[in-house]
């Protein structure tokens, strides 16, 4: 069971007509471990992958212009493949990162910064995305299937609310001063959502993509974390607005701001603007942040073995698609080429090699963390 494939293992006792419950219990946990992992991380993935795969060649094979529709999806959306797409890449990061900045500086009043040079910073942030948005949109065949995408819904996030605030502005001019009033709180709630451009580095990132994937599969571990967090807050809020409402100039006035102290408390965070003062209400006190401290420790171990693997996974699919991106172009230099002097036995074991090294950090970081070494 150590180094077998639970999905392999599965077939052959389906195959004898073997019952999955009839394995002995010192292998049934770890069995149901590896199967579980195998068929988030491995099947499922690979499936989208292979459906991702197809569904960008029918787009580039139908269609006008399916060479340069080609090249310039590969620069988008495939940074490691070329010179100019890792160029494009680190630009594409560089206005992000240059868009948050100038959102802060212009919240902030300060006597030194030019309002103008900002204003034209983010025309042209906007302008970048706008457009990195509208060649991704003109590359693909199935549009109706790119706008249902979770990256390109928060590209369209990430821009939406500057064109609709400039629409309101110019709509509210002939409006009355309730009317602008509430305008302006619009505008306000749209200038906020700028900061969802912070989650366009999650195509850049493989860290924010395995954060993303890992809260999506472990949606019953956190799921478990509310909960105990809600029984928690519940139980020790109550008892203590009971121990300290008595006392003169308290601050728990009320069970809802036991439940502000409450939250506080178990998740170890402890502002400070509220505490007891009666020695009962310190025991409850410690007794709360005690079971925060045991509650979180429980489904956050979990979470973090699962996020573990699903980035060390996709590190590995990444090293696969450059390996078979790398073949691929040196298949095709063969085809038009009368010599080439590339030895493809070499690049295949570079991408082997690669591969070997990310499995041996993801199996050294399973075993640090206390947990199950999840590769078969």
């Amino acid at each position: 069971m150590e180094q077998l494939c639970a999905l392999s293992f599965l077939q052959e006792i389906q195959y004898w007509g073997i019952d999955e419950l009839s394995i002995d219990s010192c292998c049934r946990d770890r069995y149901f471990r590896r199967k579980e992992l195998s068929e988030t991380l491995d099947f499922k993935k690979d499936t989208e992958d292979q459906e991702s795969q197809h569904e960008s060649e029918q787009d580039f094979s139908q269609g006008p212009c399916p060479t340069v529709r080609q090249k310039l999806w590969n620069i988008l959306e495939k940074p490691g493949s070329s010179t100019a797409a890792r160029i494009f890449g680190v630009i594409s990061i560089i206005f992000v990162v240059v868009s948050i900045v100038n959102m802060a500086l212009m919240s902030a009043e300060l006597s030194w910064l030019d309002l103008q040079l900002l204003e034209v910073l983010e025309y042209v942030c906007i302008s970048w995305f706008t457009g990195e948005f509208v060649l991704r949109f003109l590359c693909v065949r199935d549009r109706c299937r790119f706008l249902r995408k979770v990256p390109n819904i928060i590209d369209l996030l990430a821009i939406l609310p500057f064109y609709i605030t400039l629409l309101v502005e110019s709509l509210s001019g002939s409006q009355t001063t309730q009317e602008l009033e509430n305008v302006g709180r619009i505008v306000q709630v749209l200038r906020l959502l700028r900061a969802l451009r912070m989650l366009k580095l999650g195509r850049h990132s493989t860290g924010l993509r395995s954060l993303g994937m890992t809260i999506t599969q472990c949606y019953e571990e956190v799921g478990l974390l509310l909960l105990f967090l809600s029984v928690g807050i519940s139980i020790f809020s109550t008892v203590e607005y009971f121990a300290e409402q008595s006392i003169p100039d308290t601050t728990f006035t009320s069970v809802p701001c036991a439940w502000w102290w409450a939250t506080t408390s178990m998740t170890t965070v402890g502002y400070g603007d509220i505490r007891p003062d009666t020695t009962t209400g310190k025991i409850v006190a410690f007794m709360c942040i005690l079971s925060g401290i045991l509650v979180l420790a429980l489904p956050i171990a979990i979470i973090n073995d699962r996020f573990s693997a699903c980035y060390f996974t996709l590190k590995l699919k990444e090293a696969a698609v450059r390996q078979r991106e790398a073949l691929k172009k040196l298949t095709k230099n063969i085809a038009t080429d009368s010599y080439i002097s590339v030895n493809l036995r070499d690049v295949y074991a570079r991408s082997i090699m690669e591969m070997l090294r990310l499995k041996g950090r993801e199996r050294a970081s399973t075993r640090s963390s206390g947990g199950d070494d999840f590769w078969f």
